[in-house]
């Protein structure tokens, strides 16, 4: 049997860097991740008082359990440099980059990290077309990328395709996205559900985004954690078929054989993988709370 060590990333939540409110209350949420945000959400007059905050709150800690994710401005903005060097040494996770177009972009970015001395990962957004485009060259750009995170907002816009239940103008993009993250071992985040009055709505996006692959989903508001949190954890009865793939598993390696059988269906290889992914999530989860 592996040893597996996962993070979860169920539930990601933008919070506004200009917003101390936010940056406080963000301590007590129930969020796997956290990204505090210095791009979108900060208008542009903002912007250096939004780092300086960020950068308090992240120095003073409090978040507990929570992955700290900070998400700098473009790098050829006139505010992107200053974010990635404020941040370079800073108590946290990972910097996310956004509208990712090119292995070459992600590049620049880790040098400047090198020469700032600092080990910070990437997640990187793909949230335009040429992004999406050059997907697989940018999942492998550099070992510091560590998450995809899909931009769906932009994209749509981009794309100029209507924001339908189904997603059906954005199914090209995700599905794309979802196969270069695999094929570069990286997690990779579903796009953010707009409508925070909508439960049925979000609840059916979250669901269409485990079907998809995504290992969670980024979130605008407190009020989707836990939907969010529910839908791509693995469920009970996965976790108890899980179990029992393991025993049957174990049982039929002392006894030689190469495969077993669960409830009828035969258990090979793959299977036990998968089992004992879910568990992995599960411990982690569970370690969490």
């Amino acid at each position: 049997m592996m040893t597996m060590t996962l993070r979860p990333r169920r539930s990601v939540l933008y919070m506004p860097g200009s917003n101390a409110r936010a940056l406080e209350k963000a301590r007590t949420l129930d969020a796997d991740s956290l990204v505090l945000d210095l791009e979108d959400a900060v208008a542009p007059d903002q912007k250096e008082a939004a780092r300086e905050q960020v950068l308090a709150a992240v120095t003073a800690g409090g978040y507990g359990h929570r992955e700290m994710v900070v998400r700098v401005n473009a790098f050829d903005t006139r505010w992107g440099r200053d974010d990635i060097v404020a941040f370079a040494g800073a108590p946290i996770a990972a910097l996310c980059l956004p509208k990712v177009e090119s292995a070459e972009e992600v590049n620049a970015v880790v040098q400047l990290l090198k020469q700032e001395k600092s080990t910070l990962k990437l997640w990187l957004m793909a949230e335009t077309p040429r992004g999406i485009l050059n997907i697989d060259e940018i999942c492998g750009a550099h070992e510091r990328v560590e998450v995809i995170v899909m931009g769906t907002s932009d994209l749509a816009k981009e794309l100029r395709v209507p924001h339908t239940p189904d997603r059906l103008g954005l199914q090209t993009s995700l599905q794309l996205c979802v196969l270069a993250a695999r094929a570069h071992g990286l997690d990779i985040l579903d796009g953010v559900y707009l409508d925070i009055k909508d439960d049925a709505g979000f609840a059916f996006a979250c669901d269409q985004g485990v079907a998809l692959g995504f290992d969670g989903k980024t979130l605008i508001h407190p009020s989707q954690l836990e939907r969010a949190n529910i839908a791509f954890a693995p469920a009970p009865e996965v976790i108890d078929r899980a179990r029992r793939i393991l025993d049957a598993w174990r049982e039929a390696e002392a006894e030689g054989k190469a495969v077993a059988v669960v409830d009828g269906k035969l258990v090979e290889n793959l299977h036990v993988a998968e089992a004992e992914r879910h568990l992995a999530i599960y411990e982690a989860i569970s370690v969490g709370r």
